[in-house]
């Protein structure tokens, strides 16, 4: 324990004097793009979407995830050679985040190099929907074939073993929350603070279980975290990206997968299942129905078109991260 507290701490400054010269770096290029001409949005398909999140990404720049991603990968490895951490584990906690984080980051270094308004569209979903695919379905046999993992817990009903059946799942359960946390990153400090709300869940799930590799790895993930929501907050003074968005998705759903309790993080990541089933009945509702389910999508956003102000739907939404990692806990300990 004391072992992990100062990795937090070390974590946490170590972001904390890394994050604020490169915000100030990120700013500087924004100035200099300011003198330029302003790109609109290519999506004109999601016009109050736009019109939500205008004139945000030229105030405040992108990348956040970027530096996150490398500080996270440093400390863990080091930690992994000080500490005699199970290196297998790490080699896929940090595969998953590391590759999904490349997905995004061509087109975060888009952003920070050129200057638009609106929903910025980048790299087509169906490319980023297959490099999601393959690169979940390598983490998943790793899992299988590496760590040896074929079962789920299931309240009431126990241990299942699923053999094979589980490398689907798994995959599944990392696409899924690769894209959820990508599409609840559209208010400041809600997709970061109800990450760090589900951490610290998944840190009492990996001290029950005594896995020292996964409760290091979350610890200074949590960190860096706690450094960067600081300067997420509202007003946001930076933005996480898609790299950072879609490797921290995923890696959630790796640190969930690790503990053996995959409900226990359908549960705990209860408000980004909300937030992407929300996104989907949307999109149902346009290609089947043909009319719009509500005004626009996610959920979130609706709120903030209806008149919420920012910080009120970001406090509510993490108030209700917490009482679905206490349900989610509360469920996992089922089992004991």
């Amino acid at each position: 324990m004391v072992q992990l507290l100062g990795l937090v701490l070390i974590s946490f400054f170590t972001t904390s004097f890394l994050l604020i010269p490169f915000i100030d770096y990120l700013f500087i290029l924004k100035n200099k793009q300011l003198k330029g001409s302003v790109r609109e949005s290519v999506s004109a398909d999601t016009p109050i979407h736009n019109l939500l999140l205008s004139g945000k990404d030229i105030a405040v720049p992108v990348g956040g995830g970027i530096l996150l991603i490398g500080i996270i990968t440093v400390l863990s490895t080091l930690a992994a050679f000080l500490l005699n951490l199970i290196k297998t584990e790490l080699f896929i906690l940090l595969f998953t985040l590391l590759s999904f984080g490349a997905i995004g980051f061509i087109d975060d270094v888009k952003k920070i190099f050129l200057n638009f308004s609106g929903k910025y569209k980048g790299l087509r979903s169906r490319y980023i929907f297959l490099y999601q695919i393959i690169f979940a379905l390598i983490s998943s046999l790793l899992l299988y074939f590496l760590l040896g993992f074929d079962n789920i817990f299931i309240p009431i009903f126990g241990n299942i073993i699923l053999g094979w059946w589980y490398i689907p799942l798994a995959v599944f359960a990392i696409v899924s929350f690769s894209n959820a946390y990508n599409i609840s990153d559209g208010l400041d400090g809600l997709s970061s603070g109800l990450l760090m709300i589900c951490l610290f869940a998944f840190l009492v799930l990996a001290h029950s279980v005594f896995d020292v590799t996964l409760g290091i790895f979350v610890g200074i993930w949590i960190g860096a975290l706690i450094a960067y929501l600081y300067f997420n907050v509202f007003p946001a003074r930076i933005y996480l990206g898609d790299a950072g968005a879609y490797g921290f998705g995923a890696a959630l759903a790796m640190v969930g997968l690790l503990t053996g309790k995959i409900i226990g993080l359908a549960v705990i990541g209860g408000v980004y299942v909300v937030i992407v089933v929300s996104s989907l009945l949307q999109i149902f509702f346009k290609r089947v129905v043909k009319k719009k389910l509500i005004p626009v999508a996610p959920i979130h956003m609706y709120f903030k078109y209806v008149g919420w102000e920012e910080p009120k739907i970001v406090t509510r939404f993490w108030l209700a991260g917490i009482i679905f990692a206490i349900l989610g806990l509360w469920l996992a300990f089922m089992s004991h």
